[in-house]
């Protein structure tokens, strides 16, 4: 003898329960999912910014202790040819000391998502969407610690005139000295209003890692900063004055900042 077999559908009530469980478990789930994902890029930002490091101490080693000619954000010759990262003017820290990582590809942050810069016909490279693509690098080498050389070094474009090397014998506190990081830090946005401590807020600024930042210091060591406050302690300065303390000489040494972050950072 066969038995019929009876199916039993699901009913509305039944349904409705479902959705609103698989509901709370995505919302439960996804914010850790998102924080996993950006644990993940802060791990391989940390790895490229340890890689740069280390390359930084080769070319210092091979150089007699001198440090890397400092350039930033160098987009045109001083004659106004294009100068993008990629083309044969261009100018940067990671070109010098790319013989020694040999790969391009360690100076891009996982998160950098470029800024508003990039748009800018004459600072920046309109089209490109990362800081990397544009710069050559997602990473911004501190201008106290690396040497200004008259007539070669340029910032945004325009020459320096004066002429400061600096050597490894030149850090008083090596492994406190912070001599990179990464180019957006979330404390140079809304929170610096009007951009007065920081610079970035709101013309430059873009958010990238939401907790904070890589960070090589002279010693060779590199660590992912999560804090003003810490930031702020780190020296900038290679003589050892602190990113965060008051620069009694400005604005009159051309320090629009007020600290020691606008000098030598």
């Amino acid at each position: 003898m066969r038995h019929r077999t009876v199916s039993h559908a699901f009913t509305l009530i039944e349904l409705l329960i479902v959705i609103a469980i698989i509901a709370i478990l995505a919302a439960i789930l996804m914010p850790v999912f998102a924080q996993a994902r950006e644990q993940a890029r802060q791990t391989v930002c940390t790895s490229n910014v340890r890689q740069i490091s280390l390359a930084v101490q080769m070319y210092v080693q091979d150089h007699d202790g001198t440090m890397p000619i400092f350039y930033a954000y160098n987009t045109q010759t001083p004659d106004g040819a294009r100068a993008w990262a990629g083309d044969p003017r261009h100018k940067g820290v990671e070109l010098l000391i790319l013989p020694y990582t040999k790969n391009k590809d360690i100076f891009k942050c996982p998160d950098d998502s470029g800024g508003p810069a990039l748009a800018d016909s004459f600072y920046g490279c309109p089209g490109l969407s990362t800081y990397q693509s544009c710069y050559g690098s997602s990473y911004r080498f501190n201008h106290g610690s690396f040497s200004t050389i008259a007539g070669e070094s340029s910032q945004n474009n325009f020459l320096y005139d004066t002429t400061s090397v600096v050597t490894d014998a030149s850090f008083t506190a090596p492994a406190e000295t912070r001599i990179m990081r990464d180019e957006m830090m979330p404390w140079f946005g809304p929170s610096d209003k009007d951009g007065a401590r920081y610079g970035y807020y709101p013309t430059y600024f873009q958010s990238w890692h939401s907790r904070g930042g890589g960070t090589v210091f002279a010693d060779g060591h590199a660590k992912f900063t999560v804090s003003s406050g810490e930031f702020d302690r780190q020296i900038v300065c290679p003589d050892g004055r602190r990113s965060g303390d008051p620069d009694p000489n400005a604005p009159g040494d051309g320090n629009i900042y007020g600290t020691y972050y606008g000098l030598c950072d």
